[in-house]
């Protein structure tokens, strides 16, 4: 606290910040309840026989969100991997990954980091079937890209380690960068593979589709069942309201430790004026009291303990009011006892 009772500065940045760290991070929160919640929300319907009769009699023939599970199959051509032979798909990630140790400055530690250089994904219609056979009924699934946890699946990985001179290694040294290589890598969603479609399932014309839902919510064709994707996304919510509350507590711990210094602080105030309005009863009435001859001697008493004579000043305030004994007593921080100004100085009283 300072002198005149207000808080500090580091005081209320610190609450500031706490204040603005809990806001975020409970914004983030409700946005992971809100999805979980709707994910939960979420109609299940069995991909079979019925299916298009279930959409016919849906509001629109359409369920806004809905799950459902299947088989990829692709409607005309399949993607082949470049690196692995008999391996199809219907999605294909290639991607360049550079790894390089960077100088930190601030820590005077080399640092791993890594940047995507090239990425490329291809697509080809595909629909979601049965898992049993006999069963006459697709949903072709749009816009895949678009999903929030797109399920492939990694069939190729290699790192290629960079080759340096001494030349390089001496420059790279004094640049602060030292690549490591390359990380190729290529992801597909494969003919077969088992996913679950979580969005909007539309009728149209005879045929299915499902395709990114409306209003907000997320879309999903994750690699996982739905049990899983939801359990997923409760552990997401508990972790962002432990991080809430656990921020909020803070929060709230620093501003009641500011108000508890305030109230302190006023209390303190509160005491030193009755103090000093007994003090100045108790002077009055010896005043009334003396004879005229002691009156004088009185008025130069030590308002601390009331025996001795004032013998030095304060500054810089400049009050005139304790001995040198009292003022010796005083505890540190030293202030004066009149108007609790931090005293910077002491200047000796001496009476002629």
């Amino acid at each position: 606290m300072e002198s005149g009772g207000r808080p500090s500065l580091g005081q209320f940045i610190l609450l500031g910040t706490s204040s603005v760290v809990t806001a975020v991070l409970f914004s983030v929160f409700r946005q992971k309840a809100q999805v979980a919640q709707e994910l939960k929300g979420a109609k299940r319907i069995h991909l079979g026989e019925d299916l298009k009769s279930i959409l016919s009699e849906a509001p629109g023939k359409c369920v806004p969100y809905a799950v459902i599970e299947g088989a990829v199959r692709s409607v005309k051509e399949t993607l082949n991997s470049q690196f692995v032979e008999n391996c199809k798909g219907v999605i294909q990630r290639l991607t360049l990954q550079e790894h390089k140790m960077v100088w930190n400055r601030t820590t005077h530690l080399w640092n791993d980091c890594s940047k995507i250089i090239h990425q490329r994904t291809n697509t080809v219609p595909f629909d979601l079937v049965p898992h049993e056979d006999g069963v006459d009924v697709a949903v072709r699934v749009l816009k895949p890209l678009d999903s929030l946890d797109l399920g492939l699946e990694t069939v190729y990985e290699k790192f290629h380690p960079s080759i340096q001179s001494f030349t390089d290694v001496i420059g790279h040294y004094i640049s602060g960068e030292r690549p490591k290589g390359i990380q190729e890598t290529e992801e597909m969603l494969k003919v077969g593979a088992t996913l679950t479609g979580v969005g909007e399932l539309v009728l149209d014309n005879n045929s299915v589709r499902l395709q990114p839902p409306k209003q907000g919510m997320q879309y999903y064709l994750s690699s996982q069942d739905f049990e899983s994707l939801l359990q997923r996304q409760e552990s997401s919510v508990r972790l962002w309201k432990v991080l809430t509350l656990v921020f909020g507590f803070a929060t709230c711990a620093t501003l009641f430790f500011i108000l508890r210094k305030q109230y302190l602080q006023w209390q303190e105030r509160l005491r030193l004026k009755q103090m000093e309005k007994a003090f100045r009863e108790h002077e009055a009435q010896l005043l009334s009291q003396a004879r005229p001859e002691d009156r004088e001697s009185l008025k130069s008493t030590c308002v601390v303990c009331l025996s001795n004579f004032k013998s030095c000043v304060f500054l810089e305030c400049g009050h005139v009011c304790s001995c040198t004994e009292c003022y010796c007593t005083l505890p540190e921080p030293k202030r004066c006892p009149i108007c609790r100004q931090e005293i910077t100085r002491v200047i000796p009283l001496y009476n002629s």
